[in-house]
């Protein structure tokens, strides 16, 4: 080969390799270009909302971007779980929302009872046959027995945790339109309490009125939507002269107050009215103007609503807030549905909410341990 040629050779050779390395040091430089700032959006998403509190708190210092996705989806309080009361058996189900798990108990416990109330991990239970009151904690077994106690056409509520000072129970049943029967009891107690209150406006008592313990008062929703009111340390009953909250005409349709919910959010009272054909009405007890105001939004706040107690949780993961999970469960499986006053819609969007067929007593949201693996 010829001196010439083989020069052309080399020459040829190195261009090659120089290019080879460029492109080399091209791509080493994209790659250097991309860091964990760039994932795309959902599955950042995803994945920070998988993070406990604490790796949540840190990965959020990572960047802007990082600090803006992980504090919409952090979550600080824990959400209630959905409680399921079978018709048969001992088996009781458990749904966690956040996470859309399922867990089972075997509760014998439990048999032959009626769930009345819900409140801090522990439910209040009634035997029909036997008129046994008793306070019971599915997770940690605890049993704790009240006097005997007739409950009929009543619902009733007690103020906190059975385990704490200053725990109340209360119901109320009308003898008359203007008069009704208030009851309590504490645990440790021998008897239940009844005395008479005399109602300036109408009061009647249903099964389908609604209670909640708010600042220290009882706060009895009635089924034509007036609000009675009982100091358990004063021993004072009224109900309050404000008008029952506006709704269009179809909402009192077949099976309305079954629609019909009630909570507290930090010293707010909170009621909650559906219809199968329209979406949720959400309204707050202004007590200045002492009149109902509805609601658009909830600034982030999400609801947990059930027929027998309902619950408010701030701070749950992105997607949950400015929500109200109804404790009604899907046709095709067990899971709840939830409106979005984000989106001004259901999730899921062709479900049937009519309420009529809804048994009250088939479930209830429950507050679940810090560690439920605990109690498995």
């Amino acid at each position: 080969m010829s001196g010439k040629r083989r020069r052309k050779l080399k020459l040829l050779s190195e261009a090659i390799s120089n290019n080879r390395g460029a492109n080399v040091e091209v791509k080493d430089e994209n790659l250097e270009l991309q860091t964990w700032a760039d994932l795309p959006a959902e599955l950042l998403e995803l994945t920070l909302s998988r993070l406990t509190l604490a790796d949540n708190i840190r990965a959020s210092v990572v960047c802007k971007r990082w600090h803006s996705v992980a504090s919409a989806v952090r979550v600080v309080n824990q959400s209630p779980w959905l409680m399921y009361f079978p018709k048969f058996g001992d088996c009781y189900e458990f749904y966690d929302p956040v996470l859309r798990k399922v867990y089972s108990l075997e509760l014998p416990e439990l048999n032959g009872s009626r769930v009345c109330y819900t409140k801090d991990g522990w439910l209040l239970l009634y035997r029909p046959r036997t008129h046994r009151v008793f306070f019971f904690n599915p997770f940690t077994r605890e049993l704790i027995k009240l006097p005997r106690f007739e409950i009929i056409y009543q619902i009733v509520a007690f103020s906190c945790a059975p385990t704490s000072p200053g725990c109340v129970l209360f119901t109320v049943k009308h003898v008359s339109p203007t008069v009704v029967a208030i009851s309590t009891c504490y645990p440790g107690a021998m008897e239940w309490t009844s005395v008479n209150y005399q109602n300036r406006l109408p009061f009647v008592s249903s099964i389908w009125n609604k209670l909640v313990f708010c600042n220290g008062r009882f706060y009895c929703l009635s089924l034509t939507g007036w609000l009675g009111v009982f100091d358990p340390v004063e021993r004072t009953w009224s109900v309050l002269v404000v008008p029952p909250p506006k709704c269009p005409e179809n909402f009192f349709a077949k099976n309305w107050w079954k629609g019909k919910f009630m909570t507290e959010h930090e010293g707010d009272i909170l009621v909650i009215y559906t219809c199968c054909s329209e979406n949720p009405i959400i309204f707050k007890l202004d007590r200045r103007l002492m009149e109902w105001e509805e609601m658009r939004t909830l600034d982030g706040v999400t609801l947990f609503a059930s027929f027998l107690s309902s619950h408010s949780r701030t701070y749950l993961s992105g997607i949950m807030r400015n929500s109200v999970y109804f404790s009604k469960v899907r046709f095709f499986g067990k899971r709840c549905i939830s409106y979005s006053l984000y989106d001004f819609r259901y999730y899921p969007r062709k479900e049937c909410h009519d309420w009529g067929e809804q048994d009250p007593f088939d479930n209830i949201w429950i507050e679940p341990p810090k560690d439920f693996s605990a109690h498995m």
